[in-house]
């Protein structure tokens, strides 16, 4: 009889996290998820479909962190003590990825994580991943509110009143 594991006795380890998100990416079950896959401290799944408009301003946004260089991420996978997160965009500096090249999932946060709202967001959610983000080693967390056309900026002593990344967000939420 095979030796398998009959249940999650306790909380996964980072380790244990990165190995299963490495056996999701390589299960063909999984290749045409149309939703981001994110893993909570048990192994459960979570998906989050998005809209078009959504995946615009993540587009805007991706274009935006241009002008800091470095390398923009969609939706990387980061293993975070609230477990396998993936933010919505993430930028990291080329001497970060040069430590991390190669890495998935990511095992420390980059510079920069974004989340953009979606209805299916609460408060605690974007609370827990924001100190997760930077718990992993974000600088700073971007919450993104489509509907209010805002943006909240998030540092380790808290939420920012601009943010340390020269990036104009002016007419981020703008229709094309």
């Amino acid at each position: 009889m095979e030796n398998t594991q009959e249940l999650i006795e306790a909380p996964l380890t980072s380790h244990e996290l990165a190995v299963r998100h490495r056996e999701l990416c390589e299960d063909a079950r999984f290749s045409k998820v149309p939703a981001k896959i994110e893993l909570d401290l048990w192994g459960r799944m979570a998906m989050s479909p998005a809209s078009t408009y959504h995946a615009q301003v993540q587009g805007a946004l991706c274009q935006r962190l241009a002008v800091l260089g470095g390398v923009a991420l969609v939706e990387p996978p980061i293993v975070t003590a609230a477990g396998l997160c993936a933010p919505d965009l993430a930028w990291a500096s080329a001497g970060f990825m040069h430590i991390h090249r190669g890495e998935t999932p990511l095992m420390w946060a980059p510079e920069l994580c974004i989340e953009v709202v979606l209805p299916s967001n609460s408060r605690k959610e974007l609370r827990e991943k924001t100190e997760a983000y930077l718990a992993a080693g974000a600088e700073e967390v971007w919450i993104a509110y489509p509907q209010s056309r805002r943006c909240e900026y998030y540092g380790k002593q808290g939420i920012l009143d601009r943010s340390g990344f020269a990036v104009d967000l002016a007419g981020l939420f703008d229709a094309p």
